[in-house]
């Protein structure tokens, strides 16, 4: 038996991989369990971004300060007490987006990749519009927001002295992009979904079942009619019917096992001899979502593609690497079925 010893960074025990080097087992105790597990719902909690992945995000946001006329034109020339009123403002709306998770408690920090701030003076009124961008697993609509704030309350303080009425009247967020949602379809037709879980010891009921309940679940939320899950050995003739057969009548199928380095992994190869176009950007997104999290990952050789107008994806053999796998393909591998329907980008 060949085993592979890894020491932990926080309490150096060993991480062990499965015997003789084959997938390896990403369902080993986490050295720092989240803390908010089992917190009562009226609890404050900071939202973990663990399992998200990263898009470009986007948000505007704009605040209104409303100003006598002779107010508004003392700003816009730059004539108040305190100075140029609106480039202090500007400057102000970029300092404060960039502090905003030292002033929101459970705002994460993030790194903003641009800060724009607009300020256009009315008759009576003085708006901004403040415009946040990053590449992030969370949104930037606090930051925009903040932006905005803190623009319109330098303002106020810089025309207070000349203005009694001055008064902010809306803080409001009028645009946000980049977040799951962005890219989820709401498709007018059923998919139908399979999963097949090749390994030995499950096909032979030594071991229980804990992958595909996963995949079933996933299914179900994103509306898939899956039926009953197929449990196959690690056997290259055996998956590739089961493939072929299900191909016949199913939009997606999901495979869970056989992707490691062992002599009896085997689901890769067996794909290969099915599919008819290979999709190696949905392999890579799993793996490179995966090593973000394991230095595992790498050694999955789990392959996509589609016979016919069918989809197969593999994924690995534990709870742990299913779980990341998915989150690294939703929501976008819905947008594959679109394409495989003529549908183009």
């Amino acid at each position: 038996m060949t085993c592979l010893a890894v020491l932990g960074a926080v309490n150096h025990e060993p991480l062990l991989c499965k015997e003789g080097l084959g997938e390896v087992d990403r369902d080993l105790p986490h050295p720092h369990p989240p803390l908010t597990k089992g917190r009562e719902l009226n609890e404050v909690t900071m939202i973990s971004t663990a399992d998200k992945f990263t898009t470009l995000r986007m948000a505007k946001a704009v605040a209104r300060i409303n100003a006598s006329p002779m107010t508004v034109s003392l700003c816009k020339n730059g004539k108040s007490p305190k100075g140029n009123a609106i480039e202090m403002a500007r400057a102000a709306g970029v300092l404060a987006a960039k502090k905003t998770s030292e002033l929101i408690p459970f705002c994460h920090p993030i790194p903003l990749d641009h800060i724009g701030i607009d300020i256009n003076c009315k008759k009576n009124a003085i708006e901004i519009l403040a415009e946040a961008t990053a590449v992030s697993k969370t949104g930037v609509e606090m930051e925009a927001l903040t932006a905005a704030s803190v623009a319109a309350l330098t303002i106020y303080d810089m025309l207070k002295p000349i203005d009694k009425n001055i008064s902010i009247s809306r803080i409001k967020l009028i645009e946000k992009r980049g977040g799951k949602s962005d890219f989820v379809h709401n498709h007018t037709w059923k998919l139908k979904a399979a999963v097949i879980v090749t390994s030995d010891s499950r096909s032979s009921k030594r071991n229980k079942d804990t992958t595909g309940p996963i995949i079933r679940n996933w299914l179900n939320e994103l509306g898939f009619k899956t039926g009953a899950t197929v449990i196959t050995p690690d056997n290259r003739k055996e998956i590739r019917d089961a493939l072929t057969k299900y191909c016949r009548s199913c939009d997606l199928i999901v495979t869970t096992g056989g992707t490691g380095l062992g002599p009896r992994d085997v689901t890769a190869e067996a794909t290969r001899t099915v599919i008819d176009k290979e999709i190696s950007g949905i392999s890579e997104a799993i793996r490179s979502y995966g090593q973000k999290r394991t230095p595992f990952s790498m050694l999955s050789r789990g392959i996509a593609g589609i016979k016919g107008k069918t989809l197969i994806v593999n994924l690995p053999g534990s709870p742990r690497g299913v779980k990341e796998s998915l989150n690294a393909i939703t929501p976008g591998i819905l947008h594959a079925f679109e394409m495989i329907k003529g549908k183009g980008h």
